[in-house]
C-alpha cells in the first residue's frame, strides 16, 4: 500500500487530492478491500469533489503543461535544497559547536532545527523569525539573503 498527496505539490491544499494504492494477489481479495475501504470512505464523504482531481488530471496528461509542471517543481526543489545549503553553512561558519547536519540531511518544505520551546521563543521575540515550538521551520521562508540573518539568530539563541 503506498498514499500520494498532490495537494501541496498543485496549490490544491483545501481539495485534498491524492490517491492510495493498493496491490491484491488476486479479483477475491480486490473484492474484499474494496468493499472494506468503502466502509471506511462512505461516512467521510458521500461524493467528493472532483474539481482537484480534475486539475492535476489536466495536467499530468497534458504535453504542454506536465513538463512545465515537472519543471517548476524541480526548480522549487533545489532551491529549497540550496537554502538549507546556506543555512547550514552559514550556522557552521558561526562558530557553533552543534552539528547541522540535520539541516541537509533533511528533505522537503520544512526543517526541524532541533531548538527546544524556549529557544523558539527567543527566536520570535528576539529575532522576529517565526517557527514552530517542536522548532520546525518553513524552508520555503529561507533565503540566500536571510540565511545569514537566521544562522546568527539561531546561533545566538544555542550558545
Amino acid at each position: 500500500m503506498t498514499t500520494q498527496s498532490f495537494s501541496k505539490n498543485f496549490g490544491l491544499y483545501s481539495d485534498r487530492v491524492g490517491c492510495l494504492s493498493l496491490i491484491c494477489k488476486d479479483e477475491e481479495e480486490v473484492k474484499r478491500v474494496d468493499s472494506q475501504l468503502k466502509l471506511l470512505i462512505r461516512p467521510m464523504y458521500s461524493n467528493p469533489p472532483a474539481t482537484g482531481a480534475r486539475i492535476v488530471s489536466t495536467v499530468l496528461e497534458s504535453d504542454v503543461l506536465n513538463p512545465q509542471w515537472y519543471g517548476e517543481c524541480k526548480a522549487m526543489a533545489d532551491r529549497i535544497i540550496e537554502a538549507r545549503t546556506a543555512l547550514r553553512g552559514h550556522l557552521e561558519d558561526s562558530g557553533s559547536s552543534h552539528s547541522w547536519s540535520h539541516i541537509t540531511d533533511q528533505i522537503g518544505m520544512f526543517a526541524f532545527t532541533g531548538l527546544n520551546k524556549e529557544q523558539c521563543d527567543a527566536m520570535m521575540k528576539e529575532h522576529h523569525i517565526y517557527l514552530t515550538g517542536d522548532g520546525r521551520v518553513s524552508m520555503a521562508g529561507v533565503t540566500l539573503d536571510n540565511a545569514p540573518y537566521i544562522a546568527a539568530a539561531i546561533h545566538s539563541v544555542t550558545k
